[in-house]
């Protein structure tokens, strides 16, 4: 078997395991890992050596001329992805959309800190941490610096003989490349969130259909065009390095291979009397830094993003997204896609999509990163030794072939994606049907109505006691603390923490429905022993009740209009707008929050069950509701026509706990010990996450295999 064959059945191998098995391989991932380590280990000291010592066998003449030349390959290359990456939203078909609340909201992002992440003040700590772009930058001024030094030829072909050596250890790691990709394929398969990824399809499959264009035709056509290398001939060439880019999702670990295989094409299509060109080893290590196809293409999920939350763009939002797009995508592409979702105000949230597509997508776009640099080592070594091939004709037939591939492309997308239909949006049967993380072993009594009052013990803890019956107070419809699931369930974070409160008080629970103006009163006449529905602790109520140590902190926010988004996310903004309609629930203390952080507003109360009726379309009373993100992104869930806004650099947290009843000093000290235990054992955590973050909101089972689905060997 050839390489190719032995590499294509590795991989088939390993697809075949992972369905077999599904979650069984998952101790593959341990291999897997393993050979992209041994592929890393030789590649950052092979760019620096083969940039040192290529640019330092140049002339400045020649240095001048690959930068320029190849420089003006490049931006031509980027000019094709970021053509395909525009049309790419014309595929779309409708959606509606909404998300549970992410910590990213109320985070505030890091600035990109571009010099010292291309400029070294410590090459070594670069190398050590794996700061690409700053080892390079360091080789090619080192390799610049060498071009006119006397006696260079000692250290350069010591340099040399090191460079023959990294590729040699690379070739031998690259023998394992079978039994790589056989681990890489089996974990990947068996363990594949598809219900995850079935809710993304229409990204996932047309920006897989728009790399493998660009892999397989576009690019390999462009290298026919301009070069007397024949695409068929480029492809046959590079078939295993693209299929290793392509398992293993990492670019970078393929370049040493992929330098060799140009210089042999190069080598092959060779005029006689020419000598062999070393440029590919200088050309592809000082252009991997700048941004590639996969990269570019990649800007296509900030339109997805703002399609999927139904954010309108204008036409100069284009341009903003062509330019912002190329400088930031220097830097990572997990900085630059939330950076560029805020400048084009377009909801942040969506940036969870990116990461779950990001297992998938990484695949494909490592093709088209791959055959890019193909384009840029073997027609860059044409361009710098002036050997182009610039033909009209050639370049129309190229142009003209492009362009069909791509229109027929995107038809069978936009068909095929209307005849599947957009899947139906799915958050609301999603929110309104969680169940309890943990269900309790005894049910709860969910009361019609108030209990009757009872003649008060010594404490309110004793009353329990006495009676083995712990008295919980809920306001209805407040998710995600308490309201009514599809199943006619009771359920939210505080219904879970009166069931822990109650087992671990060895006693039942009833749960009764208390008005949230009744507060005081209900608990002043001993009705509940508390209440446990997300209140919120204010200067006013704090002074008519007892309360426990708050358990939360939630965020102050803006529930508005999807297109509203990004107005409301500026604090600065919202302050700059006179007579702004801001609803307020009816909290005195937020009202007097709200009205001293934007004076010009104009404040309505409105009550929560009225919020979405009057930022509806049909009833735009108010231009945004004030509330907190957490329930607030519940909320939009079930009316996916709302967004969240946090006002930044506004930080007002409001805490939530559980008034009391009677004013019982011991039975809030209690609780507050309580609290601190179930923070500390991981259950206030665990009901956060389950009803705040919706981390396992839909709940996920075991992945499909041949072993327990098809044959039932395992349970």
């Amino acid at each position: 078997m050839s390489s190719t064959q032995r590499t294509l059945a590795g991989l088939g191998a390993g697809v075949a395991v992972g369905l077999f098995l599904g979650d069984l391989a998952q101790p593959l991932r341990i291999a897997g890992d393993a050979f992209v380590r041994l592929l890393q280990m030789t590649v950052l000291p092979y760019i620096v050596v083969s940039l040192i010592a290529g640019i330092g066998s140049l002339d400045g003449v020649t240095a001048r001329r690959l930068f320029l030349r190849v420089g003006a390959l490049t931006a031509a290359v980027w000019a094709i992805a970021l053509t395909a990456m525009f049309v790419l939203p014309l595929t779309f078909p409708p959606i509606v959309s909404a998300s549970f609340f992410s910590t990213t909201m109320v985070e505030e992002r890091p600035a990109v800190d571009f010099l010292a992440l291309y400029i070294p003040s410590n090459p070594f700590h670069s190398l050590a941490n794996n700061l690409v772009p700053a080892v390079v930058l360091f080789s090619v001024l080192l390799g610049v610096a060498l071009i006119g030094a006397e006696r260079k030829q000692v250290l350069l072909e010591n340099l040399r003989v090191l460079e023959r050596g990294l590729a040699r250890a690379n070739r031998m790691i690259v023998r394992l490349t079978p039994l790589g990709l056989f681990a890489i394929a089996a974990h990947t398969v068996g363990t594949l969130d598809f219900q995850q990824l079935a809710r993304l399809r229409v990204f996932l499959v047309s920006y897989a259909a728009m790399a493998l264009l660009l892999a397989l035709f576009v690019f390999p056509w462009l290298i026919g065009a301009l070069t007397p290398i024949p695409a068929r001939r480029v492809r046959l060439a590079t078939r295993e390095v693209m299929v290793t880019a392509f398992v293993t999702g990492d670019l970078f670990i393929v370049l040493p291979t992929l330098i060799e295989r140009c210089q042999e094409l190069l080598r092959e299509h060779a005029q006689p009397g020419e000598r062999d060109s070393d440029a590919p080893e200088v050309i592809v290590p000082a252009f991997y830094n700048f941004p590639h196809a996969a990269k570019l293409l990649s800007l296509s999920f900030v339109l997805f993003a703002a399609w999927y939350s139904e954010t309108a763009l204008s036409a100069a939002d284009y341009p903003r997204l062509a330019g912002a797009g190329l400088v930031s995508l220097f830097g990572s592409m997990n900085v630059a896609v939330p950076f560029l979702l805020d400048l084009l105000r377009v909801p942040a949230d969506t940036f969870q999509l990116f990461l779950a597509t990001g297992v998938v997508n990484a695949r494909f776009g490592t093709l088209a990163a791959a055959m890019h640099m193909v384009v840029i080592a073997l027609a860059g070594t044409y361009a710098l030794e002036g050997r182009l091939r610039l033909s009209p004709a050639r370049l129309g037939r190229f142009a003209a072939g492009s362009a069909g591939a791509l229109a027929v492309t995107m038809l069978a997308l936009a068909v095929g994606f209307r005849a599947l239909g957009d899947g139906g949006y799915q958050g609301a049967q999603l929110a309104s049907g969680m169940r309890l993380l943990r269900p309790p072993a005894r049910q709860a009594t969910v009361l019609a109505a108030l209990p009757p009052a009872e003649t008060p013990g010594p404490s309110v803890l004793d009353d329990v006691r006495a009676r083995g019956r712990l008295h919980v107070g809920f306001v209805p419809d407040q998710p995600p603390f308490s309201y009514v699931n599809t199943a006619g369930e009771l359920v939210g974070l505080d219904v879970e923490m009166a069931y822990a409160l109650a087992g671990e008080l060895g006693v039942a629970v009833d749960l009764a429905p208390v008005d949230r103006d009744r507060l005081q009163e209900v608990l002043g006449r001993g009705q509940v022993d508390l209440v446990m529905a997300g209140v919120a602790v204010t200067t006013e109520r704090a002074s008519r009740m007892t309360f426990s140590p708050p358990y939360l902190d939630e965020t102050l926010a803006f529930l508005v209009p999807d297109e509203r988004r990004s107005d409301f996310a500026s604090a600065e903004w919202v302050r700059s707008q006179p007579g702004l309609r801001l609803g307020v629930p009816d909290l005195p203390s937020l009202r007097q929050l709200v009205a001293r952080e934007f004076p010009q507003a104009a404040l309505t109360d409105v009550p929560l069950d009225s919020a979405s009726a009057a930022l509806s379309r049909n009833d735009r009373r108010l231009d945004a509701l004030c509330l907190t993100a957490e329930r607030g992104s519940f909320l939009t869930l079930l009316h996916p026509q709302l967004s969240v806004a946090v006002p930044h650099p506004l930080d007002v947290k409001i805490p939530l706990a559980y008034p009391v009843a009677r004013h019982d000093a011991e039975l809030a000290r209690f609780l507050g010990v309580w609290i601190d235990l179930k923070r500390k054992d991981g259950t206030l955590q665990a009901l956060y996450e389950h009803w705040i973050l919706g981390r396992d909101a839909r709940i996920s089972g075991r992945h499909w295999s041949v072993l327990r689905d098809v044959l039932g060997w395992q349970r």
